[in-house]
């Protein structure tokens, strides 16, 4: 896989770096734990300038996650009504919850998505609800540049500090990238065995029965 990477990045320099980035935020088939430890030690090895490779690693993922918003955006909350009503119990959510996280986003949405973009796996799914529950684009471009740009920073200056030793980033990140997997497994879970069906739901579920 990073053999593929690093040829890209060699043929096609910042562009390579921005069009991996896109690619990783929208169908994640490379992580960006190998795409931008693998920038930062060309920009180590004096093909490519660091800051260029941030910025071109930030715009791409961007770009990617940009789409996500304004899809979300498009689709709304509000056409999910009926589907929430009638599977609320199976997505561990009620409607009277879904209005109560878009005002939390109202308040706390940026800071919430500048945290979860520095978190591996969350990073890339952060911009549905953004999207879904109509967060200010341009808090969400703030926030999510900022966190991007974090993200793609610490990772391509992992891959310059370590060089040839580039596969330790990836050994590194991928047990806390499983780590949040669990935790999300086992959060689910809970609201699973905790999730109180709203009166409408019921009644809702019932007439499909």
């Amino acid at each position: 896989m990073s053999d593929g990477v690093v040829r890209l990045i060699e043929q096609s320099g910042y562009l390579g770096v921005g069009f991996l980035m896109f690619l990783e935020t929208i169908f994640p088939p490379i992580p960006s734990e190998v795409i931008m430890p693998v920038a930062g030690v060309a920009a180590a090895q004096g093909k490519l300038d660091f800051a260029l490779v941030v910025l071109a690693g930030t715009t791409g993922a961007m770009l990617g996650n940009t789409v996500w918003y304004l899809g979300a955006r498009a689709l709304g909350v509000d056409r999910l009504r009926p589907f929430i009503r009638r599977h609320g119990k199976w997505l561990t959510v009620n409607w009277s919850e879904v209005r109560r996280a878009e005002r939390w986003f109202g308040f706390h949405g940026p800071a919430f998505v500048l945290f979860a973009r520095m978190l591996p796996t969350v990073r890339s799914l952060v911009s549905i609800p953004a999207g879904l529950l109509r967060m200010r684009f341009r808090s969400f471009l703030i926030a999510s540049t900022l966190g991007t740009a974090g993200w793609t920073a610490l990772l391509a200056t992992a891959g310059y500090k370590l060089e040839q030793n580039v596969g330790e980033v990836a050994r590194f990140i991928g047990p806390v990238a499983n780590a949040v997997m669990i935790v999300l497994a086992l959060g689910y879970v809970w609201r699973l065995l905790t999730h109180k069906t709203e009166p409408d739901e019921a009644a809702e579920a019932s007439k499909t029965d």
